[in-house]
């Protein structure tokens, strides 16, 4: 038996041995590539984990803000891109609040769905009516998908106490199977019509309603992974909001916030290098000022590693680390200031057109995907949306550029057209396997996400995790990674 004292000094002891990795000094530098959503976000998240001390450097060779981008016309700016957030979106919200934003107040339009000839689903001013509609031509698959989204939102939404307890998931596939199990892993795996078909829903209401959603939000066909298709149709049922004075705004009161360093300069590589036996990362850069590299404790990349979209190097790394299979979605988005021909849509007189947003179903002789009259980012409580035989600003998304006699078709006659082509989404391709979030020791990659499905809130959650999961390898603290039966682990914990 140990003598009294060594019995009093022995928990005394032990305690002190369980505390060495926990109380590491925290890394001094952190590198973060790109300045989107994605970056500005890791960046807050970091630093609410590490604390303000640790200096965080932000690589971007665009504006911040990336994909959240606007146009202006006639002196309002309007969202290009990415505009509305759903109203699940935890993290979207909880920034909104921390940086003293406000949700833009909604301006209500009628939707519809167009073939090419006519339409085939055209939503009115009561619900009970539209209700009625949806059941007259599709029975009640409306309510097998609300239920088959109602699951799988529910299960999804278990990652905000899985984040706020501190876990984090070191794969894609670990973060599925926490949330879902096996069957959520599978909805990568199997398209979103096999899914909803197996659940009851018509192949007439998928090939009319699901088909026109996953258009307008990934300009891809009913063939997305289920996971991915799931997400963009929640997104569609709920109710959406977005930000008064732009989305980008909260990308930039992040950095803000964080007071992160954000160097203006396209990153061209990422070298290993190892200091006092520690892993030490070199990131190499260009700007205007020329070449530059900078070394950090930490590197987490938020933009695509993929040729088409970024041209990003690894260097003495082993094994060696590549740019990602897969290919990225071709969107052009066309702002355009002009006089809808509602002719084309069967209405004769602009006067009697009664929808703000059109989306059409996968047909061959369609150019767009979708258009919706917009509203500027600024939303004034004496603002009114254009009548529709006014000039108006619509967007108008499309897989190529519209042509002169496309853009005639759909308008009378305009004043101005912006266009923006970018790399949107991922081309989803079940068959293909889910990129890696830790590339090494303390590099992480956060957009893989995107490959499950792409929404601002998806990269939020994406964020925290990336944050998570570096503040807790970095401590050592492998009891909050990977862990298993989270729901019960939660539970015994509140």
């Amino acid at each position: 038996m140990a003598p009294p004292c060594a019995a009093l000094l022995l928990p005394a002891l032990a305690a002190l041995l369980a505390v060495p990795a926990a109380a590491r000094a925290p890394p001094r530098s952190i590198a973060v590539v790109g300045a989107g959503l994605g970056g500005s976000a890791v960046s807050y998240f970091l630093q609410q984990h590490f604390g303000p001390q640790v200096q965080l450097d932000v690589y971007e060779q665009g504006g911040v803000g990336g994909r959240l981008a606007t146009v202006t016309v006639n002196k309002q700016q309007y969202e290009s891109r990415a505009a509305s957030i759903h109203a699940l979106s935890l993290h979207m919200q909880d920034f909104v609040k921390t940086l003293g934003l406000r949700q833009r107040r909604e301006v209500l339009g009628k939707s519809a769905v167009f073939s090419g000839e006519h339409f085939v689903l055209e939503e009115t001013d009561w619900y009970l009516l539209n209700l009625f509609r949806l059941w007259w031509h599709y029975g009640i698959s409306f309510l097998r998908l609300q239920m088959w989204v109602e699951e799988v939102m529910e299960k999804f939404m278990r990652i905000y106490k899985y984040q706020a307890h501190g876990y984090a998931f070191s794969s894609l596939e670990e973060l599925l199977h926490s949330l879902g199990g096996e069957a959520f892993v599978n909805m990568t795996r199997r398209s979103v019509a096999e899914a909803l078909l197996e659940v009851g829903v018509t192949q007439r209401f998928v090939d009319d309603v699901i088909a026109a959603v996953l258009r307008s939000s990934y300009g891809q066909s009913v063939l997305v992974p289920a996971f991915a298709g799931a997400m963009s149709l929640a997104g569609a049922q709920g109710s959406t909001w977005a930000v008064e004075g732009g989305n980008k705004l909260v990308c930039s009161g992040l950095l803000k916030l964080t007071k992160a360093n954000v160097i203006h300069g396209r990153v061209t590589g990422v070298s290993l290098h190892s200091s006092e036996g520690r892993a030490l990362y070199q990131v190499h850069y260009t700007s205007s000022e020329g070449q530059g590299s900078a070394f950090y404790d930490m590197v987490v990349v938020t933009t695509a590693l993929h040729p088409s979209r970024s041209n990003f190097s690894f260097q003495n790394f082993e094994p060696p680390i590549d740019n990602f299979p897969g290919t990225f979605q071709p969107s052009v988005t066309s702002v355009v200031h002009g006089y809808l021909n509602s002719s084309y849509f069967g209405f004769p007189d602009p006067k009697l057109f009664p929808f703000a947003s059109i989306l059409t179903t996968d047909t061959p002789a369609l150019f767009f995907n979708a258009m919706d009259n917009i509203c500027p980012v600024n939303v004034s409580a004496a603002f009114r949306r254009k009548q529709p035989q006014e000039a108006a600003v619509w967007r108008v998304l499309s897989q190529q550029p519209l042509d002169r006699q496309q853009l005639k078709t759909l308008f009378r006659s305009y004043y101005s057209v912006q266009v923006t082509e970018w790399q949107s989404h991922p081309h989803y391709d079940s068959a293909k396997s889910l990129p890696p979030i830790v590339l090494h020791e303390n590099l992480f990659y956060l957009s893989g996400v995107e490959w499950l499905a792409s929404s601002m809130e998806m990269i939020a959650v994406a964020a925290k995790n990336v944050a998570l999961l570096a503040y807790n390898r970095w401590h050592q603290d492998l009891e909050k990674i990977d862990q298993k039966d989270l729901m019960h682990k939660v539970k015994t914990e509140l």
